[in-house]
């Protein structure tokens, strides 16, 4: 690997996070690389920035906002970086009135605030390969446009969208059947439809690996051709954040309770919290890239060799 005699200053944009803090305040830096950073909050607003303007050189963008990008040639390419990942067993909302098991919501509307949702695509995942729900069967209700603004034009014919509907309060009334990642309903007749999640999820992750993917690390297809080691210093350089992070907590004589979850996640990854790489992901990696082809979201079957570089495929 070549690495550039200048440095190359980066528009980037990613979230603050323990395991970036390290490269956020400048103690650990990217080789070659002045990271320009702009602290955006939240951080999702950066993912419609960078696929409809392409604002950024480095920017972090949801996983399956990436899939969606990379059906349409959008110009920018992920690291195998993932600095947030999430649980999503436990966000599938059902109407007890309707939905007594999973596959009575076949024929009936569910609601998920974009198609393309991160979230969206792992609870239907869960709903279609572990409860044998049928996807084409439901009518999806979405309450918000999409990152990638060219996906509009090839929604499934089971989608609906009403922009600015209150997917809470339609579950709750029973216009929806059930619904992904809802947000707070107090309603008597609003449950979870896995009811022990929290244990689900834990015991999916420790037995099975099932530990998916939210975000990623995207940056500018013309400064991956120009400079393809930039892919490499980056991985490197937040692959050394997180690791200083994880040696500090795992050295403290009293972690917090937020850092006992990160420990308690290490330990169903050998010691990594969050691990990067396409060798320890590539389990996630497929399941994502199979659910996104199975709902519509990817033309094709794709693999990840079609979605990282070259030159960062074998890194861990």
């Amino acid at each position: 690997m070549t690495t550039s005699t200048k440095t190359l200053t980066l528009k980037s944009s990613f979230g603050t996070y323990p395991h970036t803090g390290a490269l956020k305040d400048g103690s650990v830096k990217v080789r070659g690389v002045n990271l320009d950073l702009l602290e955006i909050t939240p951080i999702t607003t950066v993912f419609r920035r960078m696929c409809r303007n392409h604002e950024f050189d480095i920017a972090e963008l949801a996983i399956t906002t990436y899939l969606a990008a990379k059906a349409y040639d959008l110009p920018f390419t992920a690291i195998p970086v993932f600095p947030v990942r999430e649980y999503w067993h436990g966000q599938i909302y059902i109407n007890t009135d309707i939905v007594k098991s999973a596959k009575d919501m076949e024929g009936k509307k569910v609601g998920v605030r974009a198609y393309t949702v991160t979230g969206g695509v792992w609870a239907r995942g869960i709903l279609a390969e572990e409860f044998g729900v049928d996807l084409d069967k439901i009518t999806w209700v979405l309450a918000d446009e999409e990152h990638v603004a060219e996906f509009h034009k090839d929604y499934p014919k089971n989608v609906v969208h009403q922009q600015g509907a209150n997917i809470a309060e339609m579950l709750a009334s029973g216009e929806l059947a059930a619904a992904i990642a809802p947000g707070p309903v107090n309603a008597p007749n609003v449950k979870q439809l896995v009811p022990d999640a929290k244990t689900v999820e834990s015991e999916s992750h420790r037995t099975k690996g099932f530990y998916p993917i939210n975000h990623t690390i995207v940056v500018k297809n013309d400064i991956l051709a120009a400079e393809p080691w930039v892919a490499v210093e980056l991985f490197n350089a937040f692959s050394t954040a997180k690791k200083q992070y994880l040696t500090a907590i795992k050295a403290s004589a009293s972690p917090t309770d937020a850092e006992k979850v990160v420990l308690q996640k290490a330990q169903f990854n050998g010691g990594d919290s969050h691990p990067y790489g396409v060798a320890a992901n590539r389990k996630m990696i497929d399941a994502i890239l199979r659910m996104g082809h199975n709902q519509h979201i990817l033309p094709r079957a794709f693999t990840a060799e079609d979605i990282f570089p070259k030159n960062t495929l074998d890194l861990s």
